[in-house]
């Protein structure tokens, strides 16, 4: 095990997405694990939670929340903490996971993930709700770096750095992003490898994989196509530095057939079966 909790490596998994259900529910095809985006299932009964019920049956399933909003003002959400909760055992979910931002203010959700300063103030913040959030759901809550398209003045760490220092006080593990790792660096100006280089080994739980739009001036995360070699690259630096770990590849716009999605988490495979080869021979 590379984690601290001894949670299981569920090996290289896709996205439950409504247009891949036919094919799933008629092939059951050979897949590790399904992440189900949390909020598609809390309010909803019927057909969607049956064929979450029905995959849960034969795959492991994480859970990927939008709207945890752990860096909010607002006072935590119980009643969506509660639906949560239940969502989870109902489907034996091996562990939830959300994002490092705030998604809205005063009540109101704007269904969007937005970023946070980089303050010792908002970092005592965020890991006293996320120890809250993980007392409530009894059971580790992993957060994903964001990507983000401005940066604040006011902050006085690196995202790598807060991320660290919020893994140590909440006592939580990481969603790495190697995507958004790679969106935010162009956007900022940073280098991405220095990024993984300074996150501490044996907090990764979970990798996702994804590609983004160029724009030329920037890059935006839509999860459209495959990533482009320099992501693909810096999974491999990632795996290798910092462990393997669950891999998840995200494709959210434009998404064609299971096979072609399926075929990008077996190449993450691939690429860290190669390093693990690599790091035997070389003991």
């Amino acid at each position: 095990m590379t984690n601290r909790w001894g949670l299981p490596h569920l090996g290289y998994g896709v996205g439950l997405r409504t247009v891949h259900y036919a094919e799933i529910l008629s092939r059951w095809p050979a897949v590790d694990f399904f992440e189900a985006i949390t909020e598609n299932f809390l309010d909803t009964g019927g057909r969607p939670l049956h064929i979450l019920d029905r995959v849960a049956e034969r795959y492991p399933v994480v859970l990927h929340g939008v709207s945890l909003s752990i860096g909010s003002t607002d006072p935590l959400d119980l009643d969506y903490l509660a639906k949560v909760n239940r969502l989870a055992r109902r489907v034996k979910a091996r562990w939830v996971t959300d994002h490092l931002c705030w998604t809205g203010v005063a009540g109101k959700n704007v269904h969007d993930l937005l970023p946070l300063p980089y303050t010792e103030g908002v970092l005592a913040h965020v890991a006293r709700r996320l120890r809250t959030v993980m007392d409530f759901l009894e059971r580790p809550v992993f957060l994903e770096n964001p990507s983000t398209y401005l940066q604040f003045t006011q902050s006085t760490m690196t995202e790598p750095e807060f991320l660290s220092e919020l893994c140590e006080r909440a006592g939580t593990g990481l969603l790495l992003d190697v995507n958004n790792v790679y969106v935010s660096a162009v956007n900022h100006g940073f280098d991405p490898v220095s990024y993984i280089d300074a996150l501490p080994r044996g907090r990764v739980v979970q990798y996702h994989l994804a590609g983004h739009t160029d724009k030329g001036t920037h890059v935006l995360d839509t999860h459209s196509t495959r990533p482009r070699d320099e992501v693909w690259d810096l999974y491999a630096h990632a795996v290798e530095r910092l462990g393997e770990a669950a891999t998840l590849y995200e494709w959210d716009e434009d998404i064609p057939d299971f096979a072609t999605v399926h075929a990008e988490a077996l190449k993450a495979r691939g690429l860290a079966a190669g390093i693990h080869r690599e790091e035997v021979a070389v003991a």
